[in-house]
């Protein structure tokens, strides 16, 4: 929990969930390409597709499509939006 707010990591996203960033870990290693694709505090986003496997997730974020490996994504915690 962050914030008062009930966050879960990214890793653990379904198909079809909309999430927003709450927190990024200032030490995860791809910090600065995160940011720079718009991974910030407070940008939603909704899960499009997740790999038959769960690797990678592909996400709708600002107008363009995402996708993400877990372990590039270590690190960001999101809140789930109903």
């Amino acid at each position: 929990m962050v914030g008062g707010v009930e966050t879960i990591g990214f890793s653990e996203l379904k198909q079809g969930m909309r999430g927003r960033v709450v927190s990024v870990d200032p030490h995860a290693p791809a910090l600065l390409r995160l940011q720079e694709m718009g991974l910030t505090e407070g940008a939603e986003f909704l899960v499009d597709k997740v790999a038959p496997l769960g690797d990678p997730v592909e996400i709708f974020l600002r107008g363009y499509r995402l996708c993400l490996r877990k372990h590039e994504a270590v690190g960001i915690l999101v809140e789930v939006i109903k």
